[in-house]
C-alpha cells in the first residue's frame, strides 16, 4: 500500500465554510457580517490581505474572527477568494477592554500548504494607551508589535497578514 500526502488545513473544506469562493450556488452559514452595519452606529470594517513569503497575495485563504468582550461574543468567517481583490472583510464592532487590556479580536488563518492553523491578534491603532499596557501585546518584541496593529481610516481598519518574509505577522500558540 502506498503512502498518502499529509491533509493540509485548506482548501478541502470549501464546500461546507466557504462556498462563495468557490462559486457554489449556496451561502455559507456563518459570513463576515459579525453585526449588521445597518444595525450599529459604531459598527466597523476589518478588511486585509492575506501574502505569503514571495508577498503574493493568497487568493484561497480562509479567515475567521472571533471576538469576545464580557458582553458582545461575535464570530465571523471569510475566503479571500470571495472578494474581486482577494481581500478579507468583516463588519462588526470594535471591542471593550477588558480588565485593562487593549481591545482585540482573535484572527484565525486557514490555507493550504498548512498543517495547523494559525492564530494572531488585531489590535487598533487609535488604542495606544490600553496598546502600551497590555501584557500580550508587550510581551512581543518592539520591533514585530507593529504586524498585530490594524490602522484606522475613517471607519474602517486594515490588517495584512504576511504569513512569511521580513513583514512576517507575529502568530501565536494556543
Amino acid at each position: 500500500m502506498l503512502q498518502t500526502p499529509s491533509q493540509t488545513v485548506g482548501p478541502y473544506f470549501a464546500y461546507g465554510l466557504t462556498p462563495e469562493q468557490y462559486i457554489y450556488d449556496f451561502k455559507s452559514l456563518v459570513g463576515n457580517e459579525m453585526v449588521n452595519p445597518i444595525d450599529y452606529e459604531e459598527a466597523i470594517t476589518v478588511t486585509g490581505k492575506v501574502f505569503d513569503g514571495q508577498g503574493v497575495v493568497i487568493p484561497d485563504a480562509m479567515i475567521e474572527l472571533w471576538q469576545n468582550d464580557g458582553q458582545n461574543q461575535l464570530f465571523g468567517r471569510f475566503g479571500t477568494g470571495t472578494d474581486a481583490q482577494n481581500r478579507f472583510v468583516f463588519y462588526t464592532i470594535k471591542p471593550a477592554s477588558v480588565n485593562g487590556q487593549a481591545p482585540y479580536i482573535t484572527a484565525i488563518i486557514f490555507m493550504r500548504g498548512q498543517q495547523v492553523h494559525s492564530y494572531t491578534r488585531i489590535y487598533f491603532s487609535d488604542e495606544a494607551e490600553l496598546n502600551s499596557k497590555d501584557e500580550v501585546l508587550n510581551s512581543v518584541p518592539d520591533d514585530r508589535r507593529h504586524t498585530l496593529i490594524a490602522h484606522k481610516k475613517g471607519s474602517t481598519y486594515e490588517f495584512n497578514i504576511y504569513m512569511q518574509g521580513d513583514n512576517e505577522t507575529v502568530f501565536f500558540d494556543i
